[in-house]
């Protein structure tokens, strides 16, 4: 294992630090590394509290800041944050119009972030499973939260940002989830810094379809691909599940898994939006990167979320955070 570190149990600490650091224009971190919040808040704003395992960078934390979530609590790498780190930001960052959790379905997120709720008032949660893969995972009861986090973070927050009440941010938030599907392939493993190996064994001409954020086995292994075969079966496992929904404007995002070169992520974006404009899908807004990462792991997802005219103006609206900035 090659990593940039000075000792396992300091990584996220150190690397916290140097977030913050770069970014204290925009940023606070909160008491011992519980959170990271918007430096400004905004008074009467609902505020918007995400967080899950570190090792996905820049979900959750290079999201907080204007237009988007007003804090994230970080846990170790690929675990979930405490309660007590829920409660922590929450107390830092309701101006008093209350906090809607946006949480990932995984397990332990839920749980704790469950468990914070019931400790606090002013309180409202979503989950995000937009992962068509698998209908359950080592991690989950039900269907995974990947790269749809990001375009559910996106379009409640631009809402938030304009006055909208708790109860219809969490009615939206679920509206956007609904109609965000996503699925990704893994040509490589990722290596948790404290194991010290890779997460799962690879051979160099296979691929996992279906892999999770946090290197969870998905649908099958196969021998690897071409990227327009690769893209055919994810978008068709997209299509079919939104079913009829998947008519008109939409959002496509290719997410890269933290190891794939955008020049492959590209390449990954033109053969998705060539597929899904054969089936009926209007593509009207693009995002390219690596936003929703799982360490060092080549690979990539592929998220379709289906646009009316609210969601495209929300999405359209002004962002300032450390990993998605326009309109400001």
């Amino acid at each position: 294992m090659k990593k940039f570190m000075n000792s396992v149990d300091t990584v996220l600490t150190e690397s916290l630090d140097g977030f913050v650091a770069a970014h204290a224009d925009i940023l606070v971190l909160g008491d011992e590394h519980k959170f990271i919040r918007r430096k400004v808040l905004k008074p009467g704003k609902v505020a918007l509290i995400s967080g899950g395992g570190s090792g996905h960078e820049p979900l959750h934390a290079g999201f907080v800041g204007h237009g988007m979530l007003d804090a994230a609590c970080p846990g170790q790498v690929f675990t979930s944050p405490t309660p007590d780190q829920m409660l922590a930001a929450a107390a830092a960052v309701d101006t008093g119009a209350g906090c809607l959790f946006i949480v990932k379905n995984y397990e332990g997120d839920v749980m704790n972030f469950d468990m914070a709720a019931e400790m606090t008032d002013g309180v409202l949660q979503m989950v995000i499973n937009d992962d068509v893969a698998v209908e359950n995972s080592s991690y989950t009861t039900g269907r995974r939260g990947v790269a749809g986090t990001l375009v559910v973070e996106k379009i409640v927050g631009a809402a938030a940002e304009q006055g909208m009440a708790l109860a219809d941010l969490k009615a939206l938030g679920d509206r956007v989830n609904g109609a965000t599907r996503s699925m990704g392939v893994a040509l490589t493993s990722c290596t948790v810094p404290a194991a010290g190996r890779p997460t799962f064994d690879i051979g160099d001409g296979e691929m996992e379809f279906g892999v999770g954020i946090h290197g969870e086995p998905g649908r099958r292994r196969d021998t690897l691909k071409s990227a327009d075969v690769i893209a055919e079966e994810i978008c068709t496992a997209i299509l079919g599940d939104l079913g009829d929904r998947a008519k008109g404007p939409a959002l496509l995002f290719i997410n890269g898994f933290g190891g794939t070169p955008l020049m492959e992520l590209y390449l990954m974006y033109n053969s998705a939006r060539t597929i899904f404009e054969k089936h009926g899908v209007m593509v009207t807004r693009s995002l390219v990167g690596s936003y929703v990462t799982s360490l060092d792991m080549a690979g990539c997802s592929i998220t379709l979320a289906m646009l009316d005219d609210e969601a495209t103006s929300l999405w359209d609206a002004p962002v300032h955070t450390a990993a998605l900035r326009w309109g400001v």
